[in-house]
């Protein structure tokens, strides 16, 4: 768990109120994906997918939700969960109402030491994107969001 100084430095990343006003937005979406995560994974493809409304966000605007998301569980422990699942569904969910056209993958490990060993990842055109290494190299996709046509 962070220490009260490490989440006041944390929280000097914040550029703007307005850019306090979206954290907070992110950080309360990141502290309810625990609950997502427990329903169906079709009813949470509804829930969560939806076709992006305008153009594509700029590249300043993307890593200014990037890093958001990762400042949510840094500020906000124990109510936002730090992991895959906490920042592909938060990112997903920001970026394609933003405007970009992102995809959330979700893949297991077929030669993990858990059965249950998985993933989460956006990808853009088919691609990971926001990620450092590809984890197609180590998981297999299972189900993806939005759906495939």
């Amino acid at each position: 768990m962070s220490s009260l100084p490490s989440r006041t430095r944390a929280l000097t990343e914040l550029r703007s109120l307005a850019e306090l006003a979206l954290f907070v937005r992110v950080a309360a979406f990141a502290a309810i994906v625990p609950a997502l995560m427990r329903a169906p994974l079709p009813r949470l493809a509804s829930l969560l997918t939806r076709p992006p409304r305008r153009q594509p966000p700029d590249a300043a605007e993307i890593e200014r939700l990037a890093r958001l998301v990762s400042l949510a569980p840094r500020i906000a422990q124990p109510v936002v969960r730090s992991g895959c699942l906490t920042r592909g569904l938060t990112l997903f969910w920001f970026l394609r109402r933003a405007g970009l056209d992102v995809e959330l993958r979700f893949g297991l490990d077929p030669g993990g030491a858990q059965p249950t060993d998985g993933h989460c990842w956006l990808t853009l055109d088919g691609e990971p994107y926001l990620e450092q290494r590809d984890p197609r190299e180590r998981f297999s996709e299972t189900y993806r969001l939005p759906l495939p046509v």
